[in-house]
């Protein structure tokens, strides 16, 4: 190897450890987001059905209505809809949601599920289009 082939591979290395460096001291600002409380608010028909906090701890949650059935599921500070009755199934695809403003719906069941939480959370700038 030759001195130039060195200098290249030390400042990869030295290029990948600012990368990985805040990753081993943890990065307090996601421990923080964690923090603030944050719920679940489950509308059926346009009316307040349930409330639940997001937290790390798995929960199933059950809704049973004459409109349908469906399954959401609480982990990791967010929620996700896993099962429902529903003709179309659009609702399974929303995917999992953990910032402040997502939502699911289900629309034949008349099911809404949003995402609150303290009032500068989620509230960041996703991109700027000129």
């Amino acid at each position: 190897m030759k001195r130039g082939d060195i200098v290249l591979i030390s400042l990869v290395v030295v290029i990948a450890a600012a990368f990985l460096v805040p990753r081993w001291f943890g990065d307090s600002s996601s421990e923080n987001n964690h923090n603030t409380q944050r719920i679940a608010k489950i509308t059926v028909d346009g009316k307040l059905f349930r409330t639940v906090e997001l937290t790390g701890e798995e929960q199933e949650i059950e809704i049973n209505t004459e409109h349908g059935y469906n399954l959401l599921k609480v982990h990791d500070y967010g929620i996700e809809m896993i099962d429902a009755d529903c003709p179309d199934k659009v609702c399974l695809t929303f995917g999992f949601i953990e910032r402040n403003g997502g939502t699911i719906v289900c629309l034949p069941h008349k099911l809404l599920v949003e995402i609150e939480g303290a009032p500068s959370e989620g509230d960041d700038i996703d991109a700027i289009v000129k």
